[in-house]
Order: structure tokens, then C-alpha cells, then sequence
């Protein structure tokens, strides 16, 4: 099934050449030249993928994907930030906000079309039908829901990743650096105190539903998720 990506940039020049080269690429591609344009288009037709410029009229790209990833329809959408912006706190603000990856413009189109597919393959790791349980915790990749009974577990796109790539793998230690090649992708630049900050939110958001202590970290090594006591 053709993929839709939505492409938020005012620079047209920029914006027709990075429609260019994804339509060429086998996807199909909208555009937004603003911030309002952008809620538009994804109320009406909600993309596979978004890429977002920082800087936008009427609003920046990052408070856009900031009040998507706070409502229930667009939680899971995932965002890749288009900027100039190279500094790597700018990166990491980016990402611990809610983009799933970051390009530095001037960029090339195999860069941009590269990163597009590698997210998009991020985004259902496990399979689009894949339901895991451990311990009583449920995860419907189907629906990317996370449940506890009958009550929905509220958690952000990064956090969503992390916890599916944990119960597809529980009992096993994965240290940071093998956490962010398989959640984030060697293509993005992020370091180990990235993952710490995500695992402390997963387990924020696990610990009203008591499975905060799933989420083990086994010092000198890395992190595990089991419903076994350490």
C-alpha cells in the first residue's frame, strides 16, 4: 500500500523538490506551506508521516508536533523535523519532544528519502497485527494501544517503541547503545542520556497501573523489562 507523506515546509522551491523526490520514490506526498495549513490537512487525511520545517508562518514546527503528540488521533503519527538548526541541543530538544527523527537542511534527496523509509519501518516494528503480553501488560501493535485490563495506557510515540521493543524481547538486558540502534535508528544522533529521560517517562507513565517495575535496570549493563522480581 502506497504511503502518504504530509510536507510542511514555506519554502516552495524546497517543498517541490522534496515532493520530487518522494513522489519519484513511490510515495504519495500532500503539502502545507504553514502551521494552520498543516492541522488542515491532517484533520482531513491523517498522513503515514510527516516532515515538518522548524520554522513556520504562524507557528513553529516544533510546538505543531508538540499538540499532536498530545491528541489521541496524532499521538502515534510519526514526525520527522526539516531544519537549518545543527546545534545538538537543538536535536535533542527536537527529538525529546516528539519528532522521530531529524534532518539538517542543506540535505540531499537519497538522505531524505532514506530516513522517510527508515522511520516509517520504525513505526511498526513488530508487525502491524502483533499483539504481546507480559506480566498481565498488554500491547496491540494493531492499534498501537497499550493496556492494563480494561484501561488504556496513555504513552508517547518514543515511549510506545521503547515498550514494544521490550515485550518483544523480555528477560533480555539491552544496553543504551542497543536500545538506540534498535528504537531510534543508527541514522539519528542521539546519545545515552536520550534513552534514560525516554525510561523514566515509560515508567512515569507505566507506574499508575503498577508495571513501572517491569522496566529493571541492571546496573553496569542496561535495562530489561520482566515481570520477574530482580
Amino acid at each position: 500500500m502506497q504511503k502518504h507523506v504530509l510536507v510542511v515546509e514555506d519554502e516552495a522551491p524546497i517543498r517541490d523538490m522534496i515532493k520530487f523526490a518522494l513522489t519519484r520514490a513511490g510515495f504519495a506526498v500532500s503539502e502545507a506551506p504553514d502551521a494552520q495549513s498543516a492541522r488542515l490537512a491532517v484533520a482531513d487525511r491523517r498522513p503515514d508521516l510527516v516532515l515538518l520545517d522548524w520554522m513556520l508562518p504562524g507557528g513553529s514546527g516544533l510546538e505543531l508536533a508538540r499538540q499532536w503528540r498530545r491528541a489521541e488521533l496524532t499521538r502515534n503519527m510519526p514526525v520527522i523535523l526539516v531544519t537549518a538548526r545543527i546545534e545538538e541541543n537543538d536535536r535533542v530538544r527536537g527529538l525529546n519532544l516528539g519528532a522521530d527523527d531529524y534532518v539538517t537542511k542543506p540535505f540531499s534527496s537519497s538522505e531524505l528519502v532514506a530516513r522517510v523509509r527508515a522511520v516509517l519501518r520504525r513505526s511498526q516494528p513488530g508487525g502491524e497485527d502483533e499483539t504481546l503480553e507480559v506480566g498481565g501488560l498488554l500491547l496491540d501493535a494493531a492499534s498501537q494501544r497499550v493496556y492494563s485490563g480494561d484501561a488504556s495506557i496513555m504513552l508517547g510515540p518514543i515511549e510506545y517503541r521503547l515498550l514494544q521493543f521490550f515485550m518483544s524481547n523480555p528477560d533480555r538486558v539491552y544496553s543504551r547503545a542497543q536500545i538506540l540502534d534498535h528504537v531510534w535508528g543508527q541514522t539519528v544522533y542521539v546519545d545515552d542520556r536520550t534513552v534514560d529521560a525516554n525510561i523514566r517517562r515509560l515508567r512515569k507513565a507505566l507506574a499508575p497501573h503498577g508495571f513501572d517495575d517491569f522496566l529493571q535496570t541492571v546496573r553496569g549493563s542496561g535495562y530489561r523489562l520482566s515481570s520477574k522480581t530482580k
